[in-house]
């Protein structure tokens, strides 16, 4: 991984997960059962670059959910947040 690049998972916007199984953002803004392609969604509409990787959450290894890298050089959880936001939009 290169610098300026932050990792997402799925888990992270689960509304039906608990803190502990890796859910990242408050239940009333995550989404249910988000998959890959709702965040891809989400990153293209805020115009931020990402690629794809067939990789899992430590945490979640047998549901090979995949992940994004994406280039972001301020905090993660900022990214976190714009993405939860145009996921509200799926609801």
């Amino acid at each position: 991984m290169a610098a300026g690049e932050c990792i997402i998972y799925p888990c992270y916007f689960n509304a039906a997960y608990s803190r502990a199984e890796g859910r990242r953002v408050p239940r009333s803004t995550g989404v249910k059962a988000p998959v890959l392609t709702d965040l891809e969604r989400a990153l293209k509409k805020a115009g931020i670059p990402f690629r794809a990787e067939d990789k899992h959450h430590p945490a979640h290894w047998t549901r090979r959910e995949g992940r994004l890298v994406v280039e972001w050089k301020e905090k993660k959880e900022l990214l976190i947040r714009k993405v939860a936001q145009r996921l509200e939009a799926r609801k």
